[in-house]
């Protein structure tokens, strides 16, 4: 999943507290060598399907590994991993270790995996990397091959030169991300190798930028911070028969009335450390009467209407809450008969903290009808805890984004979608959505068609986190 940037005003990250500015630097940052390298692995990452369905992210992590082992890393610094019951869906860690043991290593996470594509119905082929008006095209050329080439490409400099870091690097790429069913190579990790990814902290994708519709960088975020997704069943039986006699108790019924309920339910508004900050900074550039309503609602979060006038923006009406729709509806089993059963999955985006189960009971409450039944679906994801704003890792981005982007202004942004963080969190590692590589408004055809990004923001990207790495490599 990659974050995209929804606000149209960007707030510095120097107008919100918590934040320590970044010493003074270059105007001019230096490209990063092995350009020509960079492409190759890149190419060779778009053109392995990795895709549920018809590909293999378990190819990926054999070509990398040997990429790995070109480049001087041995077999105790590579681990490829899947499980017997899905041989396809592996990933691959990897060790570059430092020269001071006394500082906790830094982990670099990505998936190997993509969104399904339909070749007959793209462009151009979806595993094909085609470079084009400025653009490459491919699945998964934004989301998420490019950062994971980024990492991956690095990492290989690094060893090839001889150049160790005084804090040790651990790359971990990984299947699963896009798909809730399927194995996931990050949580697998989690809870039966955290060892080969423990870390002082981790970075990841959901981060990014935004171009304007000119392709004129508007602003930069790094992720801090994400929802919990849970799905939920709500369902509804009934004894049904034939209907040409209706009767008053209809499954169907009581279903759409539950999912009106639901859908049109407004829970309550919360704040963690980075929204908190995000929503102050907000409202000293927001207009009235957005401006003073965040003030408002900032000192007293349950006022009806600074709620009501902030969360007319999409964007900050996800932001501020849980939120729960109804996504699928399956009812009936036959056009001349009443239902005998009718569900529909109901997609909650939990705020930080949130227990799923506290949610089920208020889901319960809320459509205030015993005879539906609410079930969790599998998988329960761990509880997001909020990330700290840590100084340490955000002063570095924020004093390399303004040497890299010069005039581009930055925040901290919780994201209403899900990555990979959500397993890496609980065992300790606080992880944190890189900034970097910038999107166009559209999204760039992200899980769609004809995915693609700029090869400008590839390219300055890369330069970008190769710096980030090494600065935070570096303490």
């Amino acid at each position: 999943m990659r974050a995209v940037l929804l606000v149209s005003t960007l707030v510095a990250l120097g107008a919100a507290p918590g934040f320590a500015q970044g010493a003074a630097a270059p105007k001019v940052p230096a490209r990063q060598p092995g350009e020509a390298e960079f492409r190759s692995l890149y190419k060779e990452m778009v053109e392995t399907d990795t895709s549920l369905t018809t590909g293999s992210c378990t190819a990926a992590a054999d070509k990398l590994a040997v990429r790995f082992r070109a480049a001087g890393f041995g077999d105790a610094e590579i681990t490829q991993f899947s499980v017997p019951e899905y041989p396809k869906e592996g990933g691959i860690v990897v060790h570059l270790n430092g020269t001071d043991k006394k500082v906790q290593p830094m982990l670099l996470l990505g998936h190997l995996d993509v969104v399904a594509a339909k070749p007959e119905d793209w462009t151009r082929s979806p595993f094909q990397l085609i470079e084009e008006n400025g653009y490459f095209y491919g699945r998964g050329t934004l989301d998420d091959k490019a950062q994971a080439s980024v990492w991956a490409d690095l990492l290989i400099r690094l060893k090839a030169a001889g150049k160790p870091q005084r804090r040790s690097i651990k790359l971990a790429l990984t299947c699963g991300e896009e798909t809730t069913y399927a194995f996931n190579g990050a949580d697998w990790l989690a809870k039966n190798r955290p060892d080969l990814i423990k870390a002082d902290f981790a970075l990841n994708e959901g981060g990014g930028g935004r171009y304007d519709d000119k392709g004129k960088p508007q602003g930069l975020a790094v992720q801090v911070g994400e929802k919990t997704v849970q799905n939920f069943w709500v369902e509804a039986v009934n004894p049904g028969g034939h209907s040409s006699v209706p009767r008053p108790d209809n499954a169907i019924t009581d279903l759409a009335r539950a999912i009106v309920a639901v859908n049109t339910h407004e829970f309550p508004v919360q704040f963690t450390d980075t929204t908190r900050a995000y929503f102050a900074g907000m409202a000293k550039v927001m207009p009235d009467p957005v401006g003073p309503s965040i003030v408002r609602l900032l000192a007293n979060p349950a006022e009806a209407e600074a709620n009501r006038i902030v969360s007319m923006d999409p964007f900050n009406h996800s932001v501020l809450r849980t939120t729960c729709v109804a996504t699928l509806v399956e009812a009936g089993h036959a056009e001349n008969a009443l239902a005998q059963r009718a569900r529909t999955n109901v997609n909650c985006r939990m705020f930080p903290g949130t227990d799923p189960n506290v949610l089920k009971a208020d889901l319960a409450a809320v459509i205030a009808n015993p005879k539906i039944s609410i079930s969790l679906k599998l998988p329960i994801r761990p509880v997001a805890k909020p990330t700290p704003l840590n100084p340490a890792i955000i002063g570095p981005m924020q004093s390399l984004a303004a040497r890299h982007f010069p005039g581009v202004p930055m925040l901290a942004m919780m994201s209403t979608g899900a990555t990979d963080a959500i397993y890496i969190a609980p065992i300790g590692i606080p992880v944190y959505g890189a900034p970097g590589m910038f999107s166009d408004p559209d999204g760039n055809g992200v899980h769609g068609l004809n995915e693609r990004i700029r090869v400008d923001s590839v390219m300055k990207g890369r330069d970008y986190l190769s710096d980030l790495v090494l600065a935070l490599a570096n303490p």
